[in-house]
């Protein structure tokens, strides 16, 4: 999850060169110049593009943030889990998983594959939508419940900012009563196919927060529980046109989740997912009727720095388009967030101070111009 811009302008991207890049991920919703570039679906244009999709200046990165996709390991990548197994045996390999990956896939997790394709089929018709069409969702405010936007990051040393070459569209997943009204018409399948979705997605963030808690050796309701009792899921559909020079910008800039926990369904035939892993980039190449499971901060936390909160990023392809959708379970504002005490022992003080999740997002907001170092802020000092 990245955050927002109020400025109407086009760049973004970011490397994550090892500590060492400053660089601030924030989105805008207007750009400058032509964007243009022929897809599978024709000519795309961007909702607030004068012109189709080029590879302008304002996307490309500096020599020392592009993704050098060379270097990208394509053999080693993030653990597979069968969810359909021995119970201790499934806890063992999620606690795993969330400590030495912050990442893995999901196989025989219980969603239908047919509402799966709906829902990816209903996503690529609405970035097929004519522009014009399109740009009635989209924002300058990023404090909007329904905004499509573009994501973009600010380079040290560079005035302009950097543009991704990708259009985002993101809302309320579930509860959806009180916003189903406002979503898109069209395709007309739209409201119906994200109402259903969202429903399994709670079965299943449910399902895996416990798996998590009893990797910890926890009660398995006991992250849910500490989430809140009013967390809500959003949902972000993010599409990648097909881009003349994948080496030369970024799909999506490097990033953590600040949320709690994400799953993402990938259209397959097309890998764009990349993970850190042990300083390398990993590239998460999709398994066919799979979800990818990432940490977001605020487990992190809450385990007390066990379970692993990691950089990722999201590449483009020059032949290929791409659509992911990312379910993000975020809780609610009021919520305190810190170490769950049955996790503090001599060993193992506590990392974090407790915090008010509304507080983490102003953090969030307030590093806007610097490299986010938002988890950071709120680790305790140690002697």
């Amino acid at each position: 999850m990245l955050l927002s811009t109020m400025r109407g302008i086009p760049p973004l991207s970011c490397l994550y060169i090892h500590h060492l890049s400053f660089c601030t991920i924030i989105y805008t919703f207007a750009f400058r110049g032509s964007h243009t570039f022929s897809t599978e679906m024709g000519s795309f244009q961007l909702a607030n593009g004068p012109s189709p999709l080029s590879l302008s200046s304002s996307f490309i990165l500096p020599e020392n943030k592009r993704p050098y996709l060379s270097q990208v390991s394509t053999v080693a990548s993030i653990p597979v889990i069968d969810l359909n197994q021995e119970l201790s045996q499934l806890i063992q390999q999620v606690s795993r998983a969330c400590e030495e990956y912050g990442f893995f896939q999901i196989i025989n997790h219980g969603v239908s594959q047919e509402l799966c394709e709906r829902m990816l089929k209903t996503i690529s018709e609405f970035f097929e939508l004519p522009p014009q069409e399109r740009a009635k969702f989209f924002t300058t405010d990023h404090t909007k419940q329904i905004k499509l936007f573009n994501y973009n990051l600010k380079v040290d040393g560079q005035e302009d900012k950097v543009s991704m070459w990708s259009e985002t569209f993101s809302h309320p997943l579930h509860p959806l009563d009180d916003v189903a009204h406002l979503l898109p018409e069209n395709p007309p399948q739209y409201r119906e196919v994200f109402a259903e979705y969202g429903m399994e997605m709670n079965e299943l963030m449910t399902k895996l927060l416990r798996l998590m808690s009893q990797g910890l050796g926890l009660e398995k309701d006991c992250l849910k529980k500490k989430l809140g009792e009013n967390p809500i899921l959003r949902a972000q559909s993010n599409f990648y046109p097909p881009c003349p020079d994948p080496e030369m910008t970024l799909g999506l800039a490097v990033h953590t989740d600040l949320n709690a926990l994400t799953i993402v369904r990938q259209s397959e035939g097309v890998t764009g997912l990349q993970v850190i892993k042990d300083g390398k980039w990993v590239a998460v190449d999709p398994i066919p009727n799979s979800f990818v499971i990432n940490l977001g901060d605020q487990i992190q936390v809450l385990s007390n720095g066990r379970y692993k909160s990691v950089h990722h990023r999201a590449v483009t392809n020059k032949v290929h388009r791409r659509i992911s959708l990312a379910t993000f379970y975020v809780p609610g504002k009021d919520t305190v967030i810190g170490p769950i005490e049955d996790l503090i022992d001599e060993k193992h003080p506590p990392v974090y101070r407790s915090y008010r999740y509304a507080w983490f997002l102003e953090e969030f907001y307030r590093q806007e111009g610097t490299r986010r170092m938002v988890k950071e802020t709120f680790e305790l000092l140690t002697s």
